[in-house]
């Protein structure tokens, strides 16, 4: 069932492109793919990073209900997703794109791995209207016309840790994407000046001084900064560098798209969160206000 719903789709629109575009090159076609997929995918990504800007401009009314909470961590806790819940914000809104795209990449992964114990899978696995394609056509009177690599640099098909020693263009793609998937990770990022580091945080917590949670999974997710690169490398070398393609696309892809929705620096930042609360105390004022008038008119009446 997974082959039938998720993974021929996801091939046979790879095999797509790859029939359709001039020259027939397998690495572009991914190039495409991925590209395709981004695109697909926009809303949601688009909402995703509307949340993620909306979290920065917050910061400082953040560190403001941290002061007010005053160590108090169940009330900051509680005025913090209040705040959220005012600005309509879900700070698990980045969760759903991982969902979307986890099945695409194992799927592309499976696809992958039919090519690579097989290379008439690329007939045999796509559709029957695929297979009329005059390019399909032609694989199939002769497979060896297929080319899986990337403009003969790289074989899609091959890993960086073969059995038969390192693939150097191989690892090459590998390093580059993990190196772009940090700076894409990093964009996404809050920026603060007085960040503290996790070892710093726990090292007085350590001391007795209670740690901060809020400064505690910011820390962390810090952290996360080195940790996923260095995840994409170890798992990558071990996969057909086609998949390190598809994220060195992806990543590429989503730089350009959060640079477009994330184009705000931390002045802009505190300018609107400050218009933001001035906006709140004037509501605040205007209600006080009304209900003072209506507290006026009722003793008018009773007079």
């Amino acid at each position: 069932m997974f082959d039938t719903f998720i993974v021929q789709p996801i091939f046979n629109l790879l095999v797509f492109i790859y029939a359709i575009i001039p020259g027939h090159n397998f690495g572009l076609a991914l190039i495409l793919f991925t590209i395709i997929i981004r695109l697909l995918l926009w809303p949601l990504v688009k909402k995703q990073l509307h949340h993620t800007k909306a979290i920065r401009a917050l910061q400082p009314e953040l560190k403001k209900i941290k002061k007010a909470a005053t160590g108090d961590r169940r009330r900051e806790s509680q005025m913090v997703m209040e705040l959220y819940k005012e600005r309509q914000i879900n700070p698990f809104a980045s969760f759903g794109i991982l969902l979307v795209q986890a099945p695409i990449l194992i799927g592309l992964f499976i696809g992958l791995q039919k090519l690579i114990k097989d290379p008439n899978a690329i007939i045999n696995f796509s559709y029957s209207w695929l297979q009329d394609f005059s390019w399909l056509q032609t694989l199939a009177s002769d497979i060896h016309r297929f080319d899986s690599s990337l403009f003969g640099l790289v074989d899609l098909t091959r890993v960086a840790n073969g059995p038969g020693g390192m693939y150097l263009p191989a690892l090459i793609l590998v390093l580059v994407s993990a190196a772009v998937q940090y700076v894409q990770s990093k964009q996404l990022m809050p920026r603060s000046k007085d960040s503290r580091s996790l070892r710093s945080i726990l090292s007085q917590a350590g001391k007795g001084k209670q740690a901060d949670q809020q400064e505690v999974m910011e820390a962390t997710g810090r952290t996360t900064l080195f940790i996923i690169p260095f995840i994409i490398v170890i798992v990558g070398i071990n996969l057909a560098s086609g998949i390190a393609l598809y994220m060195l696309t992806s990543s590429t892809v989503a730089l350009f798209q959060q640079s477009k929705i994330l184009k705000v620096d931390v002045t802009e930042a505190e300018a609107v969160a400050e218009a933001a609360t001035e906006a709140e105390a004037d509501t605040e004022e205007k209600r006080h206000r009304r209900k003072k008038s209506k507290k006026h008119k009722a003793r008018r009446r009773r007079r």
